[in-house]
């Protein structure tokens, strides 16, 4: 690809391309951190107690919960966008990717390198984001 083909930053492409970048980042984050076992956000904790308690995964909890939010958009008369209903979706699945693919962290030291590097990931998709 030369450079006169690839997107711009402020073109739609380049905007999505920050947008699924940064739900990636989420996803990685937030599986860093569960998998830590050493903290997580509200929401986090919520989705892992969901889990834990009812079956199913975390990232299916996310995608679930963040489905039965939107629909308390109904009587707003909000309608979703693009991002809003990718954020839905792919923030579930990037999140049960990464707790997938990360491999058991064992000693506290590597579970502080995995929370540690959670949170930087939650930073920088928030950039992106």
């Amino acid at each position: 690809m030369s450079e006169a083909t690839l997107p711009t930053l402020g073109s739609f492409p380049g905007r999505l391309l920050r947008l699924y970048a940064g739900l990636a980042l989420y996803g990685v984050g937030i599986g860093l951190q569960i998998e830590s076992r050493l903290g997580g956000s509200p929401w986090d904790v919520f989705h892992q107690g969901l889990s834990i308690h009812l079956g199913l995964s975390i990232g299916t909890w996310i995608i679930l919960v963040g489905a039965a939010v939107m629909l308390l958009w109904i009587p707003l008369r909000q309608r979703p966008g693009i991002g809003t209903l990718s954020n839905v979706l792919f923030l579930g699945l990037f999140a049960d990717a990464a707790m997938w693919l990360a491999p058991e962290p064992g000693p506290l030291a590597v579970r502080w390198v995995y929370l540690l590097l959670g949170v930087v990931a939650t930073g920088a998709a928030t950039g992106l984001y």
